[in-house]
C-alpha cells in the first residue's frame, strides 16, 4: 500500500537577504495523521520551517509540498492547514464567539453555518460556557484553548503548532497536550508540533525531529513507539526517561558539534 504523505520538505533553505543561512537544505516527510514534533534550541529555524510549511516565508531554494502540490495550491487538494501560534493573539475588544469565529467571516461563510461550527470547535476544547466572555477574562491556558479553537473552526486536515503551550506553567501545559492528544486522535489529524521541551515532545509525538542551530538543520530523528492514548502514567514510566535521555543525548551532541564550529 502506497504511503500518503501530508507534508514534503524537499531540500528547502531559507538565507535572509542579510545573508543569514537560517536553514540548511532539509529533507523532511510527514506521513498523513502523524504527529510530528519539531524539537531543537532559538535559533535552530523550528519556526522558520514551520512558517514555510505553512506558506507564510517563502524558501530561498528547494521545494514543499502538501499532498503531492505546492503549498499555495493546497485548495486543490481537498485539505487545509491552520497555524496556531506561541501567543494567542485574541482580538481583546471581541467575545471568545467572534474571535473564534473571524476565519470564517473572513472567508464569508454564512452566519448560521459559521455560528454552528464555532459552537462545535468551542466544544472541542472545553469552553462551550465561555463564548459571551472577554480574552481578559480568561486563564492564559483558556486563552490558548480559544486560539485552538480558531484553528480548528475551519476543519483543517493539517494543524502547524507553533510554541503554543511554551509560556503556561507545567500543570496547565500537561493538560492541554492531553487535550491536543484527543483531539488529533478523534480527528485524524495531521499535526507538526514545534517545541522546546523534551519532555513534551517525548509525550506528543509519533516521531521527534530533532534540530540544531548555526545553520538550523536535522541532526536526529526518534520514534516514539509508545501506543496511544497516552495517559499520566506514560510520564513516569522507564520508556518515557528512555526516550527523554535519547533525546537529551541527541541535543547535547548537537550543541558540542556547534561549539566546535565555531572555535
Amino acid at each position: 500500500m502506497t504511503e500518503t504523505f501530508a507534508v514534503e520538505i524537499l531540500s528547502a533553505e531559507k538565507t535572509y537577504p542579510n545573508g543569514t543561512r537560517a536553514l540548511l537544505p532539509v529533507d523532511l516527510k510527514v506521513r498523513e495523521g502523524e504527529f510530528v514534533t519539531l524539537l531543537g534550541p532559538s535559533g535552530c529555524g523550528k519556526s522558520t520551517l514551520l512558517k514555510m510549511v505553512a506558506g507564510l516565508l517563502a524558501p530561498s531554494d528547494g521545494r514543499l509540498l502538501l499532498w503531492r502540490k505546492p503549498v499555495s495550491q493546497i485548495e486543490a487538494t481537498g485539505h487545509s492547514l491552520s497555524f496556531v501560534f506561541q501567543e494567542a493573539t485574541l482580538m481583546p475588544w471581541a467575545r471568545v464567539q467572534a474571535n473564534v469565529r473571524l476565519p470564517l467571516d473572513l472567508a464569508g461563510v454564512p452566519h448560521a453555518e459559521a455560528d454552528a461550527r464555532v459552537a462545535d470547535a468551542l466544544a472541542m476544547v472545553g469552553l462551550s460556557r465561555f463564548a459571551g466572555s472577554l480574552p481578559r477574562e480568561l486563564s492564559g491556558g483558556m486563552q490558548m484553548r480559544v486560539s485552538i479553537a480558531r484553528g480548528l473552526v475551519t476543519r483543517p486536515t493539517l494543524l502547524l503548532m507553533d510554541e503554543p503551550f511554551g509560556a503556561l506553567d507545567e500543570i496547565t501545559r500537561n493538560r492541554l497536550d492531553s487535550d491536543l492528544l484527543d483531539l488529533w486522535l478523534a480527528k485524524k489529524l495531521t499535526v507538526v508540533f514545534v517545541t522546546h521541551s523534551i519532555y513534551e515532545a517525548v509525550y506528543l509525538s509519533n516521531r521527534v525531529v530533532v534540530m540544531a542551530a548555526r545553520p538550523g538543520r536535522i541532526v536526529d530523528e526518534v520514534f516514539i513507539d509508545i501506543a496511544y492514548p497516552r495517559g499520566p502514567e506514560f510520564r513516569v514510566s522507564t520508556a518515557f526517561s528512555q526516550y527523554a535521555k535519547r533525546l537529551q543525548d541527541s541535543l547535547l551532541r548537537a550543541s558540542g558539534a556547534n561549539a566546535d564550529a565555531a572555535l
